[in-house]
């Protein structure tokens, strides 16, 4: 069944997912400002991604690089130090509104590094993901490219491919993360807005966690309205709430990090 936000919302209580979704658009859509790059502009689809891990790939990529797939808005791909030559876990790291990889990167800080886990940040082709205004469309084209790339180069485990990110990131995780779960075995959602429309696949398991201070999206509004809802669709939700505003503290972000790298049962 298709999950759109009208499902979503009646699934989590209609007065309260109301404020959450709306609340969250209104928030998101006045950060909108000039497109950053018309890469993928215009390109509807339903948020499905292609890409596949291959195997029999020896990681050869280099410790950090950008991918250089667009000279304005690209993606980074950051390994751990001590990769070895066994496949890694992936992470696909997603930034929040006017963000950038660069920037949800630092704020990610050397937890996943020390967890060993890969990480892949690209950058949205606007200032915030294209399906938290309108619908999936560019930045799926952009982040199957991305991930394409780095299948070619990095030796990757299908076991530990993991979607994350931080408020409109995360919303967006979220939403491609629940459409592309049989790519995606976890997602890990940092201060979530809400659910975009999409048809799920596959069955991933979730690390969600809020500030009980965020005045940005709020934390009854948001994540005390998605955790349920996904439990009542048959979910694994790790729920972790923390006393401060919208942020990532860095335990917090170490235990997420942590639960990526494990082998998903």
């Amino acid at each position: 069944m298709k999950m759109t936000r009208r499902h979503f919302g009646a699934l989590a209580g209609s007065a309260v997912a109301s404020v959450a979704f709306g609340g969250a658009c209104r928030w998101s859509e006045s950060l909108v400002g000039r497109r950053f790059s018309d890469a993928g502009a215009g390109e509807g689809n339903d948020g499905r991604l292609a890409a596949r891990p291959r195997a029999n790939v020896t990681t050869s990529a280099e410790r950090r690089s950008a991918l250089g797939l667009d000279r304005g808005r690209d993606a980074i791909l950051q390994l751990p130090a001590n990769a070895a030559s066994t496949p890694l876990p992936l992470l696909v790291l997603l930034h929040g509104a006017s963000g950038s990889g660069e920037g949800v990167l630092r704020r990610l800080g050397s937890v996943a590094d020390e967890a060993g886990v890969a990480v892949l940040a690209p950058d949205s082709r606007d200032v915030t993901w294209d399906a938290i205004r309108d619908g999936f469309g560019g930045d799926v084209t952009f982040v199957n490219r991305a991930l394409e790339r780095v299948f070619e180069t990095v030796a990757v485990d299908p076991a530990r491919m993991a979607v994350g990110g931080f408020s409109d990131g995360a919303t967006y995780a979220l939403s491609l993360g629940l459409i592309n779960g049989d790519l995606f075995r976890r997602i890990v959602a940092f201060s979530p807005g809400f659910v975009v429309a999409g048809t799920p696949h596959g069955t991933p398991a979730l690390f969600i966690s809020h500030g009980t201070a965020d005045k940005i999206l709020p934390i009854d509004q948001c994540s005390r309205a998605i955790v349920p809802a996904l439990r009542t669709r048959g979910y694994d939700v790790t729920f972790r709430e923390f006393d401060g505003g919208h942020e990532v503290p860095a335990t917090v972000a170490g235990d997420a990090m942590r639960w990526v790298a494990t082998t998903s049962p």
